[in-house]
């Protein structure tokens, strides 16, 4: 989704795919930011909150209409039908993220 958002074409790829590592572990209660992901990734949590929140906001926020493949595609149960994935309530985020 990101990839036809010119927002995010400044963001490191680095830091956009441990954000959306983040925000996957969150919305699917699987724990948070572990020392091990922070040494690997070189992204400490805080450092991928701001960009954790801006990605639910484009998961809550973007439009169906221009992405109808892809959502079908990611709809199907061989990629875990991940389309059809809720993306969590900001104020939830919020508290989950300070609380890890």
């Amino acid at each position: 989704m990101t990839l036809q958002e010119y927002d995010y074409a400044r963001e490191s790829p680095s830091k956009l795919a441990a954000s959306c590592l983040l925000l996957a572990l969150t919305m699917k209660n699987l724990g948070g930011w572990t020392p091990t992901l922070a040494y690997y990734s070189g992204y400490s949590a805080q450092d991928l909150h701001p960009l954790v929140k801006k990605l639910n906001f484009l998961l809550t926020y973007q439009p169906r209409d221009k992405l109808n493949t892809v959502h079908s595609k990611y709809s199907h149960r061989l990629f875990y039908e991940v389309a059809k994935l809720a993306p969590i309530d900001m104020l939830k985020l919020e508290k989950a993220l300070t609380n890890s």
